[in-house]
Order: C-alpha cells, then sequence, then structure tokens
C-alpha cells in the first residue's frame, strides 16, 4: 500500500529521534517518523502540502512541522553531524568547496533579505557547500545569485573543521580566501584564474576528487523543492537543503 511513498525505516529513524525537540507542550505531537517522512516526501516530489498523501497525516501538521522547526534552525542544526557526534571524522582529512548550479525563481517582495539577487540568469539564489571526500555535506550557505564566490567562501569557511586539504573551484582564487584555508591548518588546491601573474601552487590530480561536491549537489537536486527554489524565505529553503542532506547522507 505504501510503496509508492517515502517512509524512514526504523534504524533511520532510530539514529534521526534523538536529535528531533522533545520539550512539548500540551497536547502531545503526532508521531515523528509518520511527520518527518510526509515532510521528505514532499520535498523529493515537489508537490504543494495541501497535495501531500493522507497516509502522512494532517498536511497542516507537515507544514507547520517544517516551517517551526525551520524558524527554529533545527533541521540546521541536526546537519551538522561533527557537532552531533554521528561522525568519528572518517574522510575528513581532504574537504571540498564549491557552488551548486543557480536557482531560478520570479520576483518577489522582500527578496533583498531572501538570500534573492540578480544575475545573468534574473533573478537568482546560490548554495554553497563544503563536503568530505566521501560526498557527506558538512556546511551549507545561501546568498543572492550576484555574490562573488570568493565573497561567500569567507563566510562558509567559518564553518570549516580540521582538515589536511580543501579543493575548490576557480571562484575560490584569491589571496584573501588563501590565507583563511591556511589559518584553518589546511592546504588550498585551487586552479588559480587566468589573469594571475604569479601562479599559485596546484595539483590538477589532486584535484580530480572535487567532483565529490558536485556528485552531492546532482543527489540534493533530486528532490523537486530544492532543484526550483519553491520557498519564498531563505530559512525554509535551506532547512530543506540541510533535511534533504541529513536523508540522503547522514541517516
Amino acid at each position: 500500500m505504501y510503496r509508492d511513498y517515502f517512509w524512514l525505516s526504523k534504524e533511520q529513524f532510530e539514529r534521526l529521534e534523538s536529535h528531533l525537540p522533545s520539550d512539548t507542550r500540551g497536547k502531545p505531537r503526532g508521531d515523528h517518523c509518520r511527520v518527518v517522512s510526509g515532510i521528505v516526501h514532499v520535498l523529493k516530489s515537489g508537490c504543494r502540502w495541501v497535495d501531500a498523501p493522507s497516509v502522512y497525516g494532517p498536511r497542516k501538521t507537515l507544514y507547520n512541522r517544517f516551517v517551526r522547526w525551520a524558524a527554529k534552525g533545527i533541521w540546521e542544526d541536526i546537519s551538522m553531524p561533527w557537532h552531533r557526534g554521528w561522525s568519528a571524522g572518517a574522510g575528513a582529512d581532504r574537504l571540498f568547496g564549491g557552488e551548486g548550479s543557480s536557482l531560478r525563481l520570479g520576483r518577489k517582495r522582500g527578496e533583498l533579505t531572501q538570500a534573492i539577487g540578480r544575475s545573468r540568469g534574473g533573478r537568482t539564489t546560490k548554495i554553497y557547500a563544503l563536503t568530505d571526500r566521501f560526498c557527506r555535506p558538512i556546511a551549507f550557505l545561501l546568498t543572492g545569485g550576484q555574490v562573488a564566490d570568493c565573497t561567500a567562501a569567507d563566510t562558509l569557511l567559518d564553518q570549516m573543521p580540521a582538515a589536511v586539504i580543501l579543493h575548490g573551484d576557480k571562484g575560490y582564487d584569491s589571496d584573501a580566501v588563501r590565507r583563511k584555508i591556511e589559518s584553518k591548518g589546511a592546504a588550498p588546491n585551487v586552479p588559480p584564474k587566468v589573469n594571475r601573474r604569479w601562479k599559485n601552487c596546484f595539483s590538477p590530480y589532486l584535484y580530480r576528487e572535487r567532483n565529490a561536491i558536485e556528485r552531492m549537489f546532482g543527489r540534493l537536486k533530486n528532490s523537486r523543492r530544492i532543484a526550483t527554489r519553491y520557498d519564498r524565505l531563505a530559512h525554509n529553503l535551506l532547512a530543506a537543503v540541510c533535511l534533504a542532506a541529513i536523508v540522503g547522507y547522514w541517516l
């Protein structure tokens, strides 16, 4: 009966349950496993909340649970495995930084505060990420489509864990970004821009492994609600990205 719907397995939910809020007041909340499975179904299918299958329970419950926890930053906190102890750090010796393809959307009110900007593709949003060599995402950052990669990298690298080397795309080739990576104790492996007079040390052989972050973005964008930005609020979009990463890589 439920084979066409997404459901968290018993093992997956047991790993997730301990990180979900438990300080509820008043009437007890509905089954977390059913509700979270319904939220993931909406993210993957891209349907409206009102069109979610009835097997997941009331549609309003799915929407409220997702939005309220997104506003509190709960999905983002859960997706930080290095702080939650979900990983012993295997694969963190090499990190990969990059930007996924821009998400396009129409003009909306209040866009300047919601990670929406004007670029060559129109009104767009960029998703930046750090991953380990197993494609597992470590940190995310949303910006408007007009923000330069080297500018966003300065904020993204604040969430960088200890590593030996960081591979970044050509947009990260700036002296400031390189100094920040080195201050974190890692070696930057970033292809130099063509207009650089002095070319920095760069290993094309090691750089081959950077496809890990491209594969991660490709997997995240299997969720239609992420591939096409349906959420007006930036924290809802970030929550959707984090939840897709949790289900896809950490459970």
